[in-house]
């Protein structure tokens, strides 16, 4: 009898290792792809970056020549990567928090029981699933200083022209607007997600203390989703910080804005695409991510400040 009880031990045993190994080996496996692509496309890519920023690069690839830090060197030295980089923060602090004020609005107001509000969200969606390099075009033939919409409608008024992708002052601005409209879909989308994790209970107990939809806003909603914030705060200036498309579509080298307008990606993609210097635009890109990562700490370390997990 106990040789019995001894065996069956033994085979649950047995069984719950081969379970165990078998949820291992398929766990392993269904992250493969996704950890392959993150390999060899993101890390080996950054390697190389870093790699590339300590040379003067060759035609094809070839021929590198060693020259140490003297691309930082003259990276530090040169007024046109800091302009970029001035640029690029104000692209990113007109963006940002202008993006998420407004896809925190239009969540609230969409997670509303309302007719055709499935309608609504998809409208507002669309643009995220849109071509960025056709969402440039579109918006800049609205910016037309001769036949664009917007000052179509200002001469209706009787108002002026304006130059909105031509006038130093005021470009970034327009094209922080584009940015704006692209990603608002995408933020709505996700604060909607994080809205409808909040109990219900919270909101009938303040409508019986008497709270007002301003004050059940400010107090219920915005500390509950504050991680939803947290997180898309984190990904919308990474995002920022890298804008390109809208730029490169939408400026002109000859647009008298244009050195007040490009971005530090911009900049990588011209000295290593079109002038062939693949270790001086590796080295800009190396600041970029330095700049990322500083933000990026400063910003985890601060939302213990804010962020409400409970």
């Amino acid at each position: 009898m106990r040789m019995e009880v001894v065996m069956e031990e033994k085979a649950v045993k047995y069984k719950g290792t081969n379970q165990k190994r078998s949820e291992f080996i398929w766990g392993w496996l269904f992250i493969l792809p996704t950890m392959l692509g993150l390999i060899i496309l993101n890390i080996i890519p950054i390697f190389q970056t870093v790699y590339q920023s300590f040379f003067k690069t060759g035609a094809f690839g070839k021929g590198n020549i060693f020259i140490g830090l003297d691309n930082y060197t003259k990276m530090f030295a040169d007024t046109a990567v800091w302009q970029a980089l001035w640029n690029t923060f104000k692209y990113a602090i007109i963006e940002v928090p202008f993006s998420i004020a407004i896809a925190i609005v239009l969540a609230v107001l969409l997670n509303r029981k309302m007719k055709g509000r499935t309608v609504y969200r998809t409208i507002y969606f669309l643009p995220m699933v849109a071509a960025p390099a056709a969402v440039a075009m579109v918006w800049r033939w609205l910016y037309n200083s001769e036949f664009g919409l917007l000052n179509h409608a200002l001469n209706s008024i009787g108002l002026k022209s304006v130059n909105w992708i031509s006038n130093p002052n005021i470009a970034f601005i327009s094209i922080a607007v584009v940015g704006i409209w692209s990603v608002i879909g995408y933020n709505m989308v996700l604060f909607l997600a994080g809205l409808q994790e909040i109990p219900r209970d919270y909101y009938e107990a303040a409508e019986i203390d008497g709270a007002s939809p301003v004050k059940q806003f400010f107090n219920i909603t915005l500390p509950l989703i504050s991680p939803t914030m947290f997180f898309v705060t984190v990904t919308r200036i990474i995002g920022a910080l890298q804008v390109f498309d809208s730029i490169y579509m939408m400026m002109d080298k000859t647009n008298p804005a244009f050195a007040k307008t490009q971005s530090l990606v911009y900049l990588f993609y011209k000295y290593s695409f079109m002038e062939a210097n693949k270790g001086y635009g590796s080295a800009i890109v190396m600041l970029l991510l330095v700049v990322i990562m500083i933000i990026t700490v400063i910003q985890m370390a601060c939302q213990k400040k804010w962020v409400n997990y409970n």
